[in-house]
C-alpha cells in the first residue's frame, strides 16, 4: 500500500489531468447500473426500487418468447454479414490509400470515404428511400432501360433488406474505420519497404509481406472487439429503414427490447434482456481474446 501511495504521488500530475474523465465515468457509466437491479424485479415506476424480487423471472421469459429464434437468427446473420463484409472493407480501403502516391489525390479520397460516418441515420434512411423504393431511382433507371416491367419492392421485400442493410452499415463505417488501420500503417518502418524493394518484392509483396503483418495488432484488436459486439446488430437502422412488411428480417434484440421495454413499459423485461445481452458480448470478447492470444500471440489483456 505505501509503495502504491508513494507511486500516485509521483505521478500526481497525471492523476489530476485524468481526475475529470474518472468521474464522468463514474457518474455516468458505473452508477446507471444500479438501475439493472430492476432487472430480477417486477419494476413499477414510482415504487421502491427494492420490492417485487422476481429473479430470473424475466430473464427465463425471453427463451420462452414466440418469436425468440426469429429474433436470435435476425441478430446473429445481420452482425455476421456486418464482420463478414464490415471488417475486410476498411482493411482493404486503407491499404488501397496507402499505396496512392499522389498526397493531394489520397487526402480528397480519404475525406470523402469518411464523410458518410457523420451523415445521421435518418439522412440515410432518406437516401435509401429515394433510391430504392417503388418510384426511385433505381427502379426508374431499370424501367427505362427496359430491364424490369414493374417496380421491384426493395424496401418492402425482406428477402432485400439484410443485404441493404449490411450495404449501407459498410458504406458508412468504412471510410472512418480505415483511418486506424491508415494510423498504424504510418507507423510501420519505412526502412523495411526499403529493404523489401531491395529483395525484389514488388508492390504486391510489399503489402503482403511487410504492410500486412505490421497492421496485424491492430487488426486483431479490432476483430476482438467487433466479436464481442456480434449482438450488436443495429437499432436505429433497423426502425428507419424497416417497416411492419419486414419486420420478420429487422426484429433484432435490440429492437426487441425497445418495443417491450420502452414502448410498452415493461422496463424490468427490457433491462433483463439488455443486461443477457450484454453479459453474452463479455463472455465472447473474454473467449475471442484467450483464442487469439493462443493462436495469434497478440491480445487486449
Amino acid at each position: 500500500m505505501t509503495a502504491l501511495w508513494k507511486r500516485a504521488r509521483r505521478e500526481r500530475q497525471i492523476w489530476l489531468l485524468c481526475l475529470p474523465m474518472i468521474a464522468w465515468v463514474l457518474v455516468f457509466a458505473y452508477y446507471p447500473m444500479y438501475g439493472l437491479l430492476i432487472s430480477f424485479q417486477n419494476y413499477v415506476p414510482g415504487h421502491s426500487m427494492f420490492s417485487n424480487w422476481v429473479g430470473f423471472d424475466n430473464f427465463i421469459r425471453f427463451f420462452h418468447e414466440p418469436n425468440f429464434l426469429q429474433i436470435i437468427r435476425n441478430t446473429l446473420v445481420i452482425s455476421g454479414l456486418n464482420l463478414l463484409f464490415g471488417f475486410p472493407a476498411p482493411i482493404i480501403l486503407a491499404l488501397l490509400l496507402n499505396e496512392v502516391r499522389g498526397r493531394a489525390f489520397k487526402k480528397t479520397i480519404q475525406s470523402l470515404s469518411y464523410i458518410p460516418y457523420f451523415i445521421s441515420w435518418v439522412v440515410v434512411a432518406n437516401i435509401l428511400i429515394t433510391l430504392l423504393g417503388s418510384d426511385g431511382i433505381l427502379n426508374d433507371m431499370l424501367m427505362k432501360l427496359g430491364l424490369i416491367r414493374a417496380p421491384l419492392e426493395f424496401l418492402t421485400n425482406g428477402n432485400y433488406f439484410w443485404g441493404i442493410l449490411v450495404s449501407s452499415n459498410v458504406w458508412k463505417d468504412m471510410g472512418f474505420s480505415a483511418i486506424i488501420y491508415l494510423s498504424a500503417m504510418a507507423g510501420i518502418d519505412k526502412e523495411l519497404y526499403e529493404a523489401g524493394r531491395v529483395d525484389g518484392l514488388g508492390r504486391f509483396g510489399l503489402i503482403r509481406h511487410i504492410t500486412l503483418p505490421g497492421i496485424r495488432s491492430t487488426a486483431v484488436l479490432l476483430l476482438i472487439l467487433a466479436i464481442g459486439g456480434i449482438l450488436n446488430a443495429g437499432f436505429e437502422q433497423q426502425l428507419l429503414i424497416g417497416n411492419p412488411l419486414t419486420q420478420d428480417h429487422y426484429e433484432v434484440i435490440d429492437t426487441y427490447v425497445y418495443r417491450f421495454g420502452v414502448q410498452l413499459g415493461n422496463y424490468s423485461y427490457g433491462t433483463a434482456v439488455g443486461l443477457m445481452k450484454s453479459f453474452l458480448g463479455l463472455v465472447l470478447v473474454y473467449i475471442a481474446n484467450r483464442l487469439s492470444k493462443r493462436y495469434m500471440e497478440s491480445s487486449i489483456f
